[in-house]
């Protein structure tokens, strides 16, 4: 059995495994595992300062607070997306995947903008371990970079590397998207919050569901307490899920606290209880793959 103070060792160490959590039998590591795809640290460290112009909240969010979390609610991994606190210096969580390789992947970010982007992207793929790369373009002017000429070579690197690329975007952005998917179509592409598409706008859907068409393209059905118009836990989003299952199927599917975005609406308990509990109007199958195995298929974990 692992308490809270052999957890924390173990993870130090990069060796940490949840297969002998107290009351976690094997059937509920089957059953009800939960691979967190979407969550973000930070700290306030002088080690990692924050870019100049952010505004960071005042409390931390770091890694060892995740940590004591995922123990208490049976999760074990997870995917660190690089906040905007920090832009493109990402040095903390760089620091979090070397002091716990076994325990977190981590999507980071490069400038868009910055013709070098390709190379950093290397660089940090390479020795600093990181999993992906996380582009954001707003739905404005300042957003068209995204279909600027910089785009082709940055997601061709993806390719090359062999890393997910991930968007964080708007429903009116994802057709300036297709042509870069239909490019590389090897290419492991993860949209964010399903395009941030509110329950209430099934005609913004249709432009998610055509992506459903490029077998590469993955969706995290994360950010229901935002896109919802109900109260937890949200059952007017079971109509758009159905839908993404329909036609994306559960293998590209997968959920996502969004961890501590999310506590101005839940706590991460209740964020977990909502895939762990609250999808019951699916198959265990398709539940299944969207705790796990899905995570498990873009970010593979050892699970040694």
């Amino acid at each position: 059995m692992l308490d809270r103070r052999k957890f924390i060792a173990a993870s130090i160490a990069g060796t940490a495994t949840f297969a002998g959590l107290k009351g976690r039998s094997q059937s509920r590591e089957d059953s009800s595992s939960l691979i967190d795809s979407h969550v973000h640290v930070w700290k306030h460290d002088p080690r990692f300062p924050f870019a100049t112009g952010s505004t960071p909240p005042a409390e931390d969010a770091s890694v060892e607070m995740l940590l004591e979390l995922m123990l208490a609610n049976h999760v074990s991994r997870t995917v660190l997306i690089q906040v905007i606190h920090y832009r493109w210096d990402n040095s903390y969580l760089a620091s979090v995947l070397r002091q716990y390789p076994k325990i977190f992947h981590g999507v980071c970010r490069v400038d868009p903008l910055d013709p070098l982007a390709p190379d950093h992207l290397k660089r940090l793929a390479e020795e600093d371990g990181f999993r992906g790369v996380r582009l954001s373009p707003a739905s404005g002017a300042e957003g068209d970079w995204i279909r600027g000429e910089l785009m082709p070579s940055l997601w061709r690197r993806c390719n090359q590397l062999k890393v997910p690329m991930t968007l964080l975007l708007p429903s009116v952005r994802l057709a300036d998207v297709e042509p870069l998917i239909n490019a590389n179509p090897d290419l492991q592409v993860v949209i964010d919050h399903m395009a941030d598409i509110r329950a209430s706008e099934p005609q913004q859907l249709v432009k998610l569901l055509n992506l459903a068409q490029y077998p590469n393209v993955f969706v995290k059905l994360s950010h229901l307490w935002s896109l919802s118009n109900e109260p937890y836990p949200y059952r007017d989003m079971q109509t758009q899920v159905k839908s993404l299952v329909a036609h994306f199927g559960a293998a590209r599917l997968m959920g996502g606290t969004d961890w501590p975005i999310s506590l101005k609406q839940l706590s991460y308990a209740k964020s977990v209880e909502l895939f762990r509990d609250h999808l019951d109007y699916l198959s265990r199958q398709d539940r299944d793959q969207i705790l796990h195995k899905t995570v498990q298929r873009i970010w593979p974990f050892d699970h040694r």
